[in-house]
Order: structure tokens, then sequence, then C-alpha cells
């Protein structure tokens, strides 16, 4: 049994290893829009912001498997994984902050989809990525909860990507 899945797992990094990435990161994007829905949960600008990394992520995977070159694929995939870290990692800081530090920030204090229209979309990431009382919210838990987990995600891509494509096609 060990062997057989150890078989397949090696046989997906080899040789569908795009799609295996693409498909991961859409179903993730897809299961926090649901646990949204369902559970009635309010994702803060940060959450949103992940979802477009992981989107890139997506989108990264895919321009892998249409290029001939999988080594582009590969650094784009390697770049939207270090820019997912960053993000994670921003609002694990926010959560993780005291009450006192965390009524000082200001950054998100509106939708981001609404930052984009009124600032512009870098102004939305800069105002975004300065947090906000929303963002320090611990919000759903399993174990991790989703910037905790987001974090552990993109981890797995970029170390996967570099082990991947450590050779340089």
């Amino acid at each position: 049994m060990y062997k057989t899945i150890s078989g397949l797992i090696k046989k997906i990094f080899q040789d569908y290893f795009e799609w295996a990435i693409a498909i991961s990161a859409i179903l993730i994007i897809l299961i926090a829009v649901v646990m949204d829905k369902f559970l009635y949960l309010q994702a803060c600008p940060l959450c949103i912001l992940t979802r477009y990394v992981f989107g890139l992520i997506g989108i990264s995977a895919i321009i892998g498997i249409l290029v001939k070159k999988k080594l582009v694929g590969g650094i784009f995939i390697i770049l939207s994984s270090v820019i997912g870290l960053f993000v994670t990692s921003r609002q694990i800081y926010i959560q993780n902050m005291s009450i006192d530090e965390i009524a000082q920030l200001s950054g998100c204090s509106m939708p981001f989809n609404t930052q984009v229209e009124y600032f512009g979309l870098i102004e939305a990431i800069n105002r975004t990525l300065a947090g906000g009382p929303s963002c320090a919210e611990d919000g759903w838990r399993f174990v991790f909860n989703f910037a905790e987990w987001g974090f552990l995600f993109f981890a797995i891509y970029l170390i996967s990507s570099i082990y991947k494509y450590r050779k340089w096609d």
C-alpha cells in the first residue's frame, strides 16, 4: 500500500506538478468562498488579498502547463509563493499584536474591492497590508487559522517548486 501511494505521489510530482498546483490553489479559493457562504464568515481584506495570491499561483501553474519551458511557470510559482508568504506572515503578525497596537491600525477599513475602486490597485494593496482591526480577528480555526493555513500552503508550494525546478530545465 505504501509503495502504491508513494509511486502515485512521485508520478504526480514528476508528470503533473503544474496541474496539481493549479487544482489545489483553485480548490483552496473555492473552499474559502464556500466557508464564507455557509458558515457566514466575513473575510477581511488581507484574506481576500490572500485569495488573489492563490489565484496568482493557479495562473502561474497554468502558464507552466501552456509554456514549453517549464522553468517559466516554475519561476512564476516561486515568486507568487513568496508574495503569499509575505501577505500571510503580515496577517499572522497582525493577529499576534496587542490590543493597543491593533487599535493604532487603520489600513483596511473597507472591503478590498472598494479600496481598489477608490484608491487604485497599488494603494489598495498598501492599505490592506497596513492592516486593521478586522484583519486581527482569528476567525475560524481548525488546528490553525486561515492565515496560518495559507502560510503553510505557500511554504509547501515554494519548497516543492524549488525542489522540482532545482535542475533549471
